[in-house]
């Protein structure tokens, strides 16, 4: 298998997976959990109700109460901040479950109002929990209903629920709730990069020259997703961190909603632009492994590094909805025919690379049309509770310059590399 049907097999697998997780429409589904305990009813029940004595049990949860004069609404706020920084506040609509048992009690639930979300995100959401005593201990069922698009959410929400029964358990034993799970654990990424890896090694030839290209790539990863993390620590995130996704990537998450459409475009422009700055320095490399000044042994790592830096995030600029580029031309131009038009450059303007390195024309004619179609094929997104803050003119020009200048350094970098390899 050549590179580039290496590359093209690995791209179509990342694209497949991404429709798995983020468009595949799954309809109505009832996620169901159920834990027992050695307690009392009345202690479970005083957490799981949410104006019980012990609402705010979770370490998430700063507050849980009763809304006055409005019979059977919940005010619940987090720790959790909405897009200003304060507490996310969420409103529940309760009312209590015929349980038809002496020995159980329950609540049903649904969301009327999120600070950070707009409530047509909860409208197919609702929960049901109910406390029995067994003869094993003290049971709780739970039972969660909402409409998926995409497997992705349908399993964060599942081990969300896990997590917080393990918390439950150890908030019932110590009196005190801490963070549960070991998936977003530094040495665990380390872990999932090296899985991601190993496992892009077939797909590159297994041999000691695959595993380095393999090596590189998560690396290439790594550092594309340090630059929306710092990206968003410009913009005051209070926290950030990276989750390392095999065969798909790494995801950069910030500490809070974004407040405006410039936040959006330059966190989106920022893996690319960042990684822009090792471009000049690997170049200036080979030039002084030519003259003698550094070692020849380290210009063809430095070289294939090169390529795979450019590549990796001159495709991630492409215009489709998933990919940074897409995000990025969505802020900038708000209207669907100049998104069409800025799709179509941008698109063309890879090509034009490709076409440079010597890529056959058919290929990149097909290209321009598959990735153009593809790019015009939007996706729905989480709507925010408020709209985003619009761009003004210079944030416009500002952001418009960076991608211009993020595919040029990305796209010299190929043609440097291409040159000097082959």
């Amino acid at each position: 298998m050549t590179v580039v049907q290496s590359a093209i097999l690995l791209l179509t697998i990342n694209l497949g997976l991404l429709a798995l997780l983020m468009r595949l429409p799954l309809g109505q589904r009832t996620l169901s959990i159920r834990r027992t305990f050695n307690c009392t009813r009345e202690k479970l029940w005083s957490a799981i109700n949410p104006t019980g004595d012990a609402a705010d049990w979770h370490h998430s949860v700063l507050s849980s109460k009763p809304v006055r004069l409005r019979g059977n609404l919940v005010e619940q706020t987090y720790k959790h901040l909405d897009r200003h920084g304060a507490p996310l506040r969420r409103l529940l609509a309760v009312e209590p479950l015929d349980t038809a048992n002496a020995n159980a009690v329950g609540y049903r639930s649904s969301v009327v109002d999120d600070s950070t979300l707009d409530p047509s995100f909860w409208k197919n959401f609702q929960e049901s929990r109910i406390v029995r005593e067994t003869a094993n201990g003290v049971t709780i069922e739970i039972t969660q209903t909402d409409r998926y698009r995409g497997l992705a959410f349908l399993i964060v929400r599942y081990f969300a629920l896990r997590r917080e029964m393990r918390a439950l358990e150890g908030w019932l034993k110590t009196g005190q709730s801490v963070p549960q799970g070991y998936f977003e654990h530094p040495l665990v990424q380390v872990l999932l990069a090296i899985v991601s890896t190993l496992l892009l090694w077939p797909f590159l030839g297994l041999t000691i020259q695959g595993l380095m290209i393999s090596t590189f790539l998560t690396l290439v990863i790594v550092l594309h997703e340090l630059g929306h993390m710092a990206a968003y620590r410009m913009f005051g995130h209070p926290s950030v961190r990276m989750i390392f996704i095999p065969l798909l990537g790494g995801v950069a998450i910030g500490g809070r909603p974004y407040r405006s459409l410039f936040e959006v475009g330059t966190c989106a422009l920022m893996g690319a632009g960042m990684s822009a700055f090792l471009v000049p320095p690997l170049c200036l490399a080979e030039q002084l492994a030519e003259q003698g000044i550094l070692p020849t042994s380290a210009v063809k790592p430095a070289l294939v590094f090169l390529l795979i830096l450019g590549a990796f995030n001159l495709l991630n600029l492409l215009p489709m909805h998933r990919f940074d580029g897409g995000q990025v031309l969505r802020q900038i131009f708000r209207s669907r025919s100049s998104q069409i038009a800025a799709s179509f450059f941008v698109t063309l303007c890879i090509l034009c690379i490709g076409f440079a390195i010597g890529l056959p024309a058919r290929m990149l004619t097909i290209g321009l049309l598959v990735f153009t179609i593809v790019s015009l094929i939007g996706a729905r997104s989480v709507k925010p509770r408020h709209q985003l803050d619009e761009m003004s003119d210079g944030e416009r020009m500002m952001v418009a310059f960076g991608l211009y200048s993020a595919i040029a350094m990305h796209g010299y970098a190929i043609v440097f590399a291409v040159k000097n390899l082959f």
